[in-house]
């Protein structure tokens, strides 16, 4: 028998009920708001204060004595040597007083804003957010297995994030949708995420056009003056480890740093291979190279936003393929967000990784492992929280369902214990008396819907019943589950002129990329 749910919209827009039927004991989504967890525990910390300045010395000696090599981009060369930096040729050596100069100028904390207000977001202190797959090039769902991932199932993801109360942000590339040309598919990734969800989204880094196109579509939505006082668009821009960044990325963090737009710079590290097979080398190494990009990032326009965002799984040494939920990428996760803490910086790492193939024991071990110590070290931002599988190349359609129920979990244990006088129960001690049951006492009438975690894939039903239903294994619920939800979509409302420009400006674009025309000025219709 079909897993049964009853899903509940009630997004700003849509203030009506759409259900299938549930079984009685199941929760009901609902849609008020994507709102960052709050953190009300202490993260976890394992570094004392001379750790934390090793480390920094570390990696001030890294950038002022290895340096950074900048690739095919002599603007960022001309702008750093402007600035106090060493450059010769393609090298960039800066000391400790000039980078923590630029450094203490990102913002602690910042807000990004999102279609619907009530989906805007506080990035940074004690707030936790949640953002789902980024980058693979294929979908996999249990009926099709793996394949090229297509706009559809683009639109698929955007759908589900839109849908999933646990996820507060849109996300970016969702999955590469292989059906479109490279060239253009940025456009239509923007688009579907703007259209088909309201809360806030991610922009492009593939070419610097790419991203002037996001800050241009951001503009639309919000106007110039808007994003330039809030951020409306929040990118990763990766380092190319060890010690180095090319022209495509340094390009793209230009433009957004001169549209004051949120970004993620992120050293992307394989230990053992992009950086030493030691996690003090590579912490060190990857404190110095965000460091590096987010002082330029304050070069260019002061108070940019930033995080620092690393992407820090080890080497497997048998295959050389990454190992995800490693007791030595965890230690890693929570020294850097020690760091960042330290610096004053919103951090971004983590998520639910896995190297499995499919949805399978592995894929929940592996995540398990990797997402917990993520929010137990208040990790800010966090990506690939939902839909990662087979090492980040696949967003699989049953996973993205099953992370779900990790991050409900994790969204329940963040509150940490509340030891108010309600929580002791004092009346209901006084109702059963010594001996007794606690079911059917009022405290337990007034609890039972919030007490504990309601998970809504997992059963903890009897074997007998779980036989007579079927005998489903949690990756065939998940397949039911996702279904259900695409059947029971609805999109958000848009404003009609702001869907015409939107329309207008993507076409523009599209045309201009065909004609192989150089990206003209939008100037709008308004």
């Amino acid at each position: 028998m079909e897993h049964e749910k009853n899903l509940e919209a009630t997004g700003p827009s849509t203030r009506r009920r759409r259900s299938t039927r549930r079984r009685r004991d199941e929760p009901v989504l609902s849609f008020e708001g994507a709102k960052p967890l709050t953190y009300d525990l202490d993260p976890v910390e394992i570094l004392k204060e001379e750790d934390i300045e090793t480390i920094h010395n570390a990696s001030m000696r890294l950038l002022s004595e290895t340096g950074m090599l900048l690739i095919d981009h002599p603007p960022a060369l001309k702008n750093l040597k402007a600035n106090g930096v060493k450059i010769e040729g393609e090298m960039a050596w800066i000391d400790e007083d000039t980078l923590m100069h630029f450094v203490n100028m990102a913002p602690n904390t910042f807000t990004q804003l999102a279609r619907n207000p009530l989906n805007n977001l506080e990035v940074g202190g004690n707030q936790i957010i949640f953002a789902p797959v980024y980058g693979p090039a294929f979908a996999f769902d249990l009926d099709k297995g793996r394949r090229p991932a297509t706009l559809e199932d683009f639109q698929n993801f955007a759908k589900l994030t839109y849908m999933t109360p646990e996820l507060h942000h849109a996300g970016g590339v969702l999955v590469e949708p292989n059906d479109v040309d490279l060239q253009e598919r940025h456009l239509d990734m923007l688009l579907a995420h703007i259209t088909l969800n309201d809360k806030a989204y991610m922009g492009n880094v593939i070419h610097p056009d790419n991203a002037r196109d996001t800050v241009t579509m951001s503009e639309i939505i919000f106007g110039a003056d808007a994003i330039k006082e809030n951020p409306a668009a929040l990118s990763i821009v990766s380092i190319s480890s060890p010690m180095r960044m090319d022209e495509r990325m340094l390009s793209a963090l230009e433009v957004y740093a001169e549209a004051k737009q949120a970004m993620i710079l992120a050293p992307f590290i394989i230990v053992g291979a992009m950086s030493p097979s030691t996690i003090a080398a590579s912490i060190a190494q990857q404190n110095a190279e965000s460091l590096f990009a987010i002082a330029y990032a304050q070069m260019l326009n002061p108070g940019t936003p930033c995080i620092q965002g690393p992407f820090l799984p080890n080497v497997d040494m048998k295959t050389g393929a990454p190992a995800f939920g490693s007791p030595e990428s965890n230690l890693a996760l929570y020294a850097c967000a020690q760091m960042a803490r330290h610096y004053g910086l919103p951090f971004r790492s983590g998520g639910n990784y896995t190297a499995s193939r499919v949805p399978d024991g592995q894929a929940g071990f592996e995540s398990a492992g990797t997402i917990w110590p993520t929010v137990q070290a208040c990790t800010n931002f966090i990506l690939h929280a939902a839909g990662w599988q087979e090492g980040g190349l696949t967003s699989g359609y049953e996973k993205f369902i099953l992370d779900i129920e990790t991050l409900g979990a994790l969204t329940k244990f963040s509150k940490g214990l509340d030891l108010s006088e309600e929580e002791f129960a004092w009346d209901a001690y006084e109702e059963a008396g010594p001996g007794n049951h606690f079911l059917g006492t009022a405290h337990t009438m007034r609890h039972y819907k919030d007490a504990f975690f309601q998970p809504r894939i997992f059963h903890t039903d009897s074997y007998e019943k779980w036989k007579d239903e079927g005998s489903t294994d949690a990756g065939q619920r998940a397949n039911v589950i996702w279904k259900e939800m695409l059947n029971n979509y609805e999109p958000p409302a848009i404003d009609d002129a702001v869907s015409e420009e939107l329309d207008a400006f993507v076409a523009q674009r599209r045309q201009e990329i065909r004609d192989g025309k150089a990206r003209s000025e939008w100037i709008s219709s308004k």
